[in-house]
């Protein structure tokens, strides 16, 4: 008797035909698989493009920003620096721009003086001159920034957050130190100095006339050369603190950033897992349709093996259509996982990032998972006897 031959070719379209015989248990099994390649898919897609933006952030922003500060008192409030600091690091080389600033401790503001003196509010007041702006970077969302025609004036600019949390815009008044002081203008906002966002700044020749500055800043902002930000850092110290150089920190703003864009996937592992469980949970549906269909598909089986068909040939077709229900909840979820992908994307502003390698790993694990979930179905429908199964249909 001629034994039956079956062709690779011939696999899928039989695997279909059996599959479409029950559509909505195909379509259950496959949900499993397709939910678990959406969230993984979805998981690595998101943080790869927050990282993404964070990293074009870094580079439009430069990384040769370094911070001055010498340290914090207890009640949290910046330490000055000796007054000579500024001049000292302005004649580093390799230094191009130093922006002074500093914060006063004793001075609040309000949006009126109808607020009780006891709500402060997280802002600061800090001292600051023209030259800040400039050096971090930044510019004004509206209005103008302090020049040295503002400065001997009772006039702020205050960044984003603390013209937010004020509910002010320019032009306005607010009540800052016991004066009114007219809003002229409000900055975009400052990655790289959160706490210009928070501040009100002013003039230094209105701080000291009002508020007694003695010249002594808290924080320096300074621009160093590309090439010589290493060099630069480490003669900061010294520059702005000959007495205790070991007291002053310097720091880089970027690296925070660097290192958010690093821990971006720090909670990757939580999420794959849910995804891992599932897959699981989809192979195990998949391998449940099958034995069903085992069961429900004797007479079938008998009829073929009694038609000649060998023992290999039924045992891959049902191979087959696991590999099948496999692949269609795998094309599922990459789409639904390019789609959730691109909408986080698209509201956050970021750029839309997916790597083809990361579609290819869903696939090819929801492929791997479909082929080990029918494989014992396979086994089982391969064992069936002709008789058997007839006798049993």
């Amino acid at each position: 008797m001629n034994r039956s031959r079956i062709r690779l070719g011939d696999l899928a379209p039989a695997a279909l035909t059996g599959i479409s015989a029950r559509p909505l248990r195909a379509g259950l099994s496959a949900l499993g698989i397709a939910l678990g390649v959406a969230c993984v898919v979805a998981v690595l897609g998101i943080t790869a493009s927050s990282q993404a933006e964070l990293l074009a952030q870094i580079d439009r922003l430069g990384t040769n920003l370094l911070v001055v500060e010498y340290g914090h008192n207890v009640n949290g409030a910046e330490v000055p620096l000796p007054a000579s600091a500024t001049g000292s690091v302005r004649r580093i080389e390799g230094v191009t721009a130093v922006a002074p600033t500093s914060e006063m401790s004793t001075v609040h503001v309000y949006r009126s003086d109808q607020i009780p003196a006891a709500r402060i509010g997280g802002l600061s007041v800090r001292a600051a001159d023209a030259r800040l702006l400039s050096t971090l970077d930044g510019s004004v969302a509206s209005g103008r920034f302090l020049d040295s025609a503002l400065a001997d004036f009772p006039a702020t600019v205050l960044g984003w957050q603390a013209a937010a949390q004020l509910g002010v815009a320019q032009p306005s008044r607010i009540w800052l130190g016991g004066h009114w002081f007219t809003v002229v203008g409000v900055l975009a906002p400052l990655p790289l100095a959160p706490e210009i966002d928070r501040s009100a700044l002013i003039g230094f020749p209105i701080a000291a006339s009002l508020f007694g500055y003695d010249g002594k800043p808290s924080r320096l902002y300074v621009r160093a050369e590309v090439d010589r930000v290493d060099q630069v850092h480490d003669l900061l110290g010294a520059s702005a603190n000959p007495a205790a150089p070991h007291e002053v920190a310097v720091s880089r703003p970027s690296d925070v950033l660097t290192l958010r864009a690093a821990a971006a996937g720090t909670l990757n592992g939580l999420f794959l897992g849910l995804g891992a469980v599932a897959l699981l949970v989809g192979a195990v549906g998949i391998a449940n349709v099958m034995v069903i269909g085992v069961l429900e598909r004797r007479t079938e089986i008998g009829l073929r093996r009694a038609l000649g068909a060998a023992r290999v040939h039924v045992g891959a077709q049902f191979l087959a259509e696991a590999v099948v229900l496999a692949a269609l909840g795998a094309a599922g979820g990459l789409a639904a996982g390019t789609a959730i992908t691109a909408g986080v994307s698209a509201a956050h502003g970021w750029p839309a990032t997916l790597s083809g390698w990361v579609a290819l790993a869903g696939l090819g694990s929801a492929l791997v998972i479909g082929s080990l979930a029918g494989l014992y179905p396979a086994a089982r429908a391969a064992r069936l006897s002709p008789t058997d199964a007839l006798r049993a249909g």
